[in-house]
Parts: C-alpha cells; structure tokens; sequence
C-alpha cells in the first residue's frame, strides 16, 4: 500500500501520514531486527528513535533528525558507543529507504 504523497501535506505529517509513517517505522524495525542485535535494535527504537523527526528533502529523498548525543541515550544494554553509532546508521537508512517505499518514491 502507498499513499499518494504530496510533500505540501507532509509539513504537518502526523496528521496527513500518521498510518503511513507508523507503517515505515515498523518495517523498518522488522528489517533491523532481522539483521542485528533485537535488543539494541530495540533500545535504538525506543530510546533514540521515539524522538526523531522525520522530513522530506525533495526529489523522493528523506532526513531523519536524531535527538542530540543518541547513543548516550541507549539504558538497559551493554554496548560500546561504535556498535550504537553503527547500528544507529544503518537503521537510518533503512527507515529512510521504507519511507520512500511507503510513499512510493523509491526508484
């Protein structure tokens, strides 16, 4: 499913695509924890994550702002800041490659 996306509408996102951001965020939870460690990918999504914002760039591309020193956010899970830092990335992009499917801007 893909909504049509009209980049006007997403400025006030969570009232035009709340479904559709959901969407993109659980997929890319279900892709994350696929690939990596479940419990860090879990503490990233719901101890850096849950304070991004999404945003939309222009010419289908996406940015996702992150809370400041994110891995100094991560409790709860034994882990040197690299390994946060780099699963924090390829999270990143991972949600912003399921935003650009779920609004149907991928190549």
């Amino acid at each position: 499913m893909t909504a049509k996306f009209d980049p006007e509408k997403f400025e006030d996102k969570y009232a035009n695509y709340f479904t559709e951001l959901q969407q993109a965020y659980k997929q890319a939870f279900d892709v994350m924890k696929d690939r990596f460690d479940n419990e860090l990918v879990h503490a990233i999504d719901q101890q850096i994550l849950n304070e991004s914002e999404p945003y939309y760039e222009g010419d289908g591309q996406f940015r996702i702002d992150l809370p400041e020193e994110p891995a100094d956010r991560i409790q709860g899970v034994v882990v040197a800041d690299e390994k946060v830092e780099q699963v924090l990335e390829h999270y990143v992009e991972e949600l912003k490659r399921q935003h650009r499917r779920v609004f149907g801007l991928d190549d």
